[in-house]
């Protein structure tokens, strides 16, 4: 199981940025714009830039965002060396997977599960909390959420999001976000030309991505936040079953004509689409669990 960028990375990558464009002390940096040039999540970007104010090197403005504290000269070199953080997280993951972890667990107790370093955990742990499935409790503690490890529980969790973000096409709150779409149809054409050489994690927030931008133009919160929750549960599971890339093609293509459909404002035939769009994903993603031996 390979592993999303972790937030030293790209604290890394936003430093050298600066850099090489030779910020100064004060300059912007838009978390969206970031997002955009390094080909991530707006998350991530955020969950840097806040480790980078900690440490000083940029500071936020109520309603503004993030800015240079200093000038890109005098900031000091960022450790980014994650060696060895693959594997780490690929035998916390799996054992989480298989439920040979408890709920809440020290680091101290993490440290010696898996013989590693508090500093080479603690980038591991704060990767897994970005994207949603460690959070860290008072002191030294940290608590896994819940994830679906069913295959019922999966089939269950595509039902309701068909049902949920079908309807969210057709409230009368719903409006195009222009900046939203065009982003979303450059990306999934890009996943379109690369899917066979994209990492995992890409491919899912990719996909992610374009489900989630259309709940947040429905404009009511409740079923963003749904949605959302059921992508964070799921993560883990659709990292175990996305080695098979046969269909990646055509879901991004029905990604796009999902978003031709409604902006040409045929939105009764984008919400009938994108129901049976997840409906069919799901389908075909809870049978392929369905192998997995850990999976009942």
């Amino acid at each position: 199981m390979a592993r999303v960028s972790l937030s030293p990375q790209i604290m890394a990558r936003i430093v050298d940025h600066a850099r090489a464009q030779n910020m100064q002390a004060g300059h912007h940096l838009p978390a969206q714009l970031l997002a955009d040039s390094f080909r991530v999540s707006r998350q991530p970007i955020v969950s840097a830039l806040k480790k980078l104010e900690e440490m000083g090197i940029v500071q936020s403005a109520p309603n503004r965002g993030y800015f240079l504290a200093c000038n890109a000269d005098d900031i000091p070199e960022m450790d980014a060396d994650a060696a060895g953080d693959d594997e780490v997280y690929d035998r916390i993951a799996a054992d989480r997977m298989a439920n040979r972890l408890p709920d809440r667990l020290s680091e101290n107790e993490l440290m010696r599960l898996y013989g590693v370093a508090r500093g080479r955990l603690s980038r591991v742990l704060h990767q897994i909390a970005d994207e949603g499935w460690i959070e860290r409790l008072p002191g030294n503690g940290w608590e896994f959420r819940e994830i679906l490890t069913s295959r019922k529980a999966y089939a269950d969790a595509y039902q309701f999001r068909a049902a949920i973000e079908m309807q969210a096409l057709l409230l009368p709150s719903f409006r195009i976000d222009e900046e939203g779409f065009a982003l979303a149809r450059r990306h999934q054409q890009e996943l379109l030309a690369s899917f066979e050489s994209e990492s995992r994690q890409k491919v899912f927030s990719t996909n992610v991505e374009i489900h989630e931008m259309l709940m947040t133009c429905a404009n009511n919160d409740f079923f963003l936040d749904a949605v959302r929750r059921i992508n964070r549960v799921r993560r883990l599971m659709e990292y175990s079953i996305t080695h098979d890339r046969t269909r990646l093609p055509q879901q991004c293509r029905e990604h796009l004509q999902i978003l031709d459909l409604i902006e040409q404002r045929d939105i009764q035939a984008a919400a009938t689409f994108l129901f049976h769009h997840i409906r069919e994903a799901g389908n075909i993603k809870a049978a392929l669990i369905a192998r997995l031996h850990f999976i009942t």
